[in-house]
């Protein structure tokens, strides 16, 4: 993906409130935040069009963004994105500074290898968890992780351990005291022989008959 997608033009915008925000949207911008490193938060605007442009590509959600206040550069991660419920329109945005000399928590999607061999016996994938949250320091940030699912057999189960992470990347709820190694995915056996092992007599029960 183009490095110009990572980039935005933003305005500082003074009003504040429901109705302000309103006439922005009238007038095809995005109302914005952008807060941390306790530089207070910034209230600013932002071209519609650029905005559903760039959130249609998934780097948006994980990259590091550049947004151009007023000629002003700002590194900043997207936090929260506020979305109309039913028409193409992003309603509000929430980025979070970062400096490139201090680790970050984010969430990056978990891309899954190898799922069309995983099916091939007729076993159905699970995805328990589709995003992990890591720490890392802005350079190191991954644009998604991947997960190879291809030697997956009916029943087994990965977790988080499983899955690689780039050096200088950590699982913030692994490095946790108390951190679960969660399931991200499972292989179920097909429906049909499930309900038909159900359905079996155990060796205890036939035995009675």
């Amino acid at each position: 993906m183009s490095e110009a997608i990572y980039t935005l033009e933003a305005t500082v915008r003074s009003d504040k409130g429901t109705g302000a925000s309103r006439r922005l949207r009238h007038a095809n911008q995005v109302p914005a935040i952008v807060y941390g490193l306790d530089k207070g938060t910034q209230n600013i605007a932002l071209a519609h069009n650029k905005v559903w442009q760039a959130q249609d590509n998934e780097g948006f959600y994980s990259h590091i963004l550049t947004l151009v206040i007023d000629g002003k550069k700002e590194d900043v991660i997207l936090k929260d994105v506020q979305r109309h419920p039913f028409k193409p329109t992003i309603l509000h945005l929430d980025f979070q500074r970062v400096d490139a000399k201090q680790e970050l928590q984010t969430s990056v999607p978990v891309h899954f290898v190898g799922e069309d061999v995983a099916v091939k016996g007729g076993g159905t994938v699970a995805h328990t968890i589709n995003e992990l949250e890591i720490s890392c320091l802005p350079k190191n940030l991954p644009e998604f992780l991947e997960l190879d699912i291809s030697a997956l057999e009916i029943g087994q189960t990965l977790h988080m351990s499983d899955i690689k992470l780039p050096k200088g990347v950590t699982s913030v709820e692994l490095a946790k005291p108390e951190g679960q190694d969660l399931a991200v995915v499972t292989l179920h056996a097909p429906k049909a022989a499930a309900t038909e092992e159900e359905e079996a007599p155990s060796s205890d029960e036939a035995a009675a008959e």
